[in-house]
């Protein structure tokens, strides 16, 4: 059932489009000020911004990050591994460019969690958090969630003309149904990333946008008075009962996101040089890549990159979880689906890029880079030549953000089954990401009933610094 909040915001989103913004900061300005800290905490992290790229579906470790060519047939990857930059680092042969970044790079090859389970994973590895009550498959998510690390990182950043978070191209969601783990939770909506897109199957509005409404001009906007009697406008219903105190305060956060010439051209790929958005390439996922550089570099703190794809005939289809026989994909092998167009060669591709040109610009070490899904693959290969749900056992990769680049960060057994040495938990990889931003990972968030919580329960994996 939706809360009076959420009703509001929602009834917000279909009446105002892009001035759902100065709504959504007005109603969560009473609620949510007590609870905000007067400035972030610093710890001694060296990152300014961070990019989280989500395999959403659950990446496979064994064809792609831990091959493991010793292992017998039904186990062993189709791929083959090959050598990279840094001698004894070996990765999966269909990602030739990524190989040569690797001593930019730390692959965890020992990430573990118990559940084989989409929802379950995602919101433990968004929100560092378990919840084996969530409803399968459609767990919408709630304010009673708690905030995953675009809502803290949100929470811990000062106020500017950026956005704090962005979520791109879209959040998770399929059926309907925004999922769990990917907002603010019960931090609010003034915590929330951008969201420009709602997911496919999803009837929704976008809950953000910088584009005014139609007939709205610059200049109209640009007029605080005019600003605010179009508020008023249409905001009139919203009024009657609502907390009123901060309002002039979240409007003017509000006029000065919608009017930020560094925000809007930020979200403009069509600035760059062409050869640039070449060299990412001209697909969604490239796209985002080359969008979350400039996000970072315009001061965005947390830019979260989720992966998936919409098949020719609009289904949503969480293209890392390569079971493979997927009706909507062509009824491919897992393998294959691995090749195309919407898994390993845009990643490749992208990633490589944006190690490439944040490398040149000078911000690899001040951006921190994490990358990984809610789970890994089975070892055994199932009959369509695909793998399924794998909880105990994941790859993730770090780069940037004082990471030191050309190492191995645990192992796994001789199927990547499960980890070998140094296990690492999700909550263990979120508290890595806050350390890297400086946030400690101890610090807390209260609810809104005023009980605290440490916003990971993980410790942060100083080796990896």
């Amino acid at each position: 059932m939706l809360n009076r909040r959420d009703a509001m915001l929602r009834l917000g989103q279909v009446g105002l489009g892009a001035l759902t913004l100065p709504n959504l900061l007005r109603m969560q300005q009473a609620a949510a000020a007590p609870l905000r800290r007067g400035a972030p905490l610093v710890g001694s992290g060296k990152a300014k911004s961070a990019i989280l790229v989500y395999l959403w579906g659950g990446p496979p470790q064994q064809d792609m990050w831990d091959l493991k060519p010793q292992a017998p047939e039904g186990i062993k990857s189709q791929f083959l591994p090959i050598d990279t930059a840094v001698p004894g680092i070996q990765i999966c042969d269909q990602m030739p460019r990524i190989a040569r970044h690797t001593d930019k790079m730390c692959i965890v090859r020992s990430m573990t969690h118990p559940s084989n389970t989409h929802e379950v994973g995602v919101y433990h590895t968004l929100a560092g958090k378990v919840n084996n009550t969530l409803a399968v498959p459609r767990n919408r998510r709630s304010r009673s969630d708690f905030p995953n690390a675009a809502g803290v990182v949100s929470y811990f950043s000062p106020e500017t003309g950026m956005p704090a978070s962005v979520t791109i191209p879209r959040p998770i969601g399929h059926d309907g149904v925004v999922y769990t783990g990917t907002h603010a939770g019960f931090l609010g909506p003034r915590f929330d990333p951008v969201e420009l897109q709602p997911p496919a199957e999803v009837n929704e509005q976008a809950p953000h946008s910088f584009d005014l409404p139609a007939g709205i001009t610059d200049a109209r906007m640009r007029a605080r008075v005019g600003l605010m009697r179009l508020i008023e406008e249409h905001d009139a219903a919203m009024q009657s009962g609502a907390a009123s105190q901060g309002v002039d305060a979240a409007r003017e956060m509000a006029f000065r996101m919608l009017s930020s010439p560094e925000a809007k051209r930020a979200f403009k790929l069509d600035l760059e040089d062409p050869r640039i958005r070449d060299r990412y390439g001209r697909n969604e996922y490239g796209e985002g890549f080359l969008l979350a550089r400039r996000l970072v570099e315009a001061g965005v703190k947390l830019v979260t990159i989720i992966w998936y794809y919409v098949c020719p005939d609009g289904n949503v289809a969480n293209v890392w979880d390569n079971h493979g026989g997927t009706g909507s994909l062509g009824g491919i092998s897992g393998f294959a689906m691995l090749k195309e167009k919407y898994c390993i060669p845009p990643l490749d591709l992208g990633f490589s890029a944006l190690l490439e040109d944040l490398c040149e610009r000078g911000l690899l070490d001040e951006t921190l880079i994490a990358m990984f899904g809610e789970f890994g693959r089975t070892p055994k290969i199932n009959a369509a030549a695909g793998r399924d749900h794998w909880g105990p056992c994941q790859s993730a990769v770090f780069a940037g953000g004082g990471i030191r680049g050309g190492q191995v960060y645990g192992s796994s057994d001789a199927h990547a089954a499960y980890p070998k040495s140094k296990p690492v938990a999700p909550e263990d990889i979120l508290a890595t990401m806050y350390h890297g931003l400086g946030i400690p990972p101890e610090a807390e968030v209260h609810d809104p009933t005023g009980r605290p919580h440490r916003i990971t329960d993980g410790q942060p994996i100083l080796e990896l610094f």
